[in-house]
């Protein structure tokens, strides 16, 4: 069921989307050469426990997970697209890091990514963070009253398929509120005019997911969470949770 959210809703949902950008940031800052993914893992828990917020991410299990998360974060290095869980990996001079992180704030819920590299960035790298922010802002921009779920995924997919990027044809957005993963589903791909009809106090996770290699095919680590290019590429994964309101797209997940 579609739930849309009241204007006092949203704005305690802008609370909880402020809680995961400073954990975002706070992870960002730790993410230096040497450092264990695990310390991330640490820095942004340690924003949440001093919001007073609750990880929707750490004891996670959906259908797909042999175990539940193990983290607050995802924390997906080079060729890994998302869901890497952060271990005793020390980053390198010119990894490329996303990071997902969530918190739940008094019953409601924010979700968003980051993608960033460390110490000297390779130049791919960084017209794929680009192609993927285009992704994503494109998206945003088709996030108004009137529109459709569709319009929505059709823009997010003009721009990968531009940048010459795949992207996993089974992964995608999603609304969002009092539950980190609620209906509708948002594909990062479809037909413009089609799908959920967009209203205000609608919100939703929305999510570009783009592999370099142009591959929309992945695979799955022994643990059972974490994914990958199939061709070993590169991949960046960023999101915002936004809310449709008659002024236009507001996104709820920025500093």
């Amino acid at each position: 069921m579609v739930e849309i959210k009241t204007d006092a809703a949203l704005e305690m949902m802008r609370e909880a989307g402020r809680v995961v950008a400073q954990a975002l940031e706070a992870a960002r800052r730790s993410a230096t050469v040497g450092v264990r993914l695990r310390e991330l893992d640490e820095a942004a828990r340690a924003v949440l426990t001093e919001a007073g917020a609750r990880s929707p991410f750490l004891g996670y299990q959906p259908s797909f997970a042999p175990s539940p998360f193990p983290a607050v974060i995802c924390a997906s290095v080079n060729d890994a697209l998302v869901h890497g869980i952060p271990d005793d990996y020390r980053l390198r001079d010119g990894d490329l890091v996303s990071i997902d992180c969530g918190a739940e704030l008094d019953g409601w819920t924010g979700d968003a990514a980051i993608s960033f590299t460390v110490g000297t960035p390779r130049p791919a790298d960084l017209e794929l963070i680009a192609a993927t922010q285009r992704a994503l802002d494109a998206g945003i921009a088709a996030a108004t009253v009137g529109h459709r779920i569709g319009d929505i995924s059709h823009a997010i997919n003009a721009v990968a398929r531009t940048a010459d990027c795949g992207m996993p044809a089974d992964f995608g957005g999603h609304g969002i509120g009092r539950q980190m993963h609620e209906d509708p589903h948002v594909a990062n791909r479809g037909r413009p005019g089609r799908g959920f009809p967009l209203r205000h106090g609608l919100t939703l996770a929305i999510e570009p997911m783009l592999m370099a290699g142009g591959r929309d095919e992945y695979r799955t680590d022994p643990d059972g969470w974490t994914l990958r290019t199939i061709d070993g590429s590169r991949a960046a994964h960023i999101e915002h949770t936004v809310a449709i309101t008659r002024d236009g797209p507001r996104v709820l997940t920025l500093l």
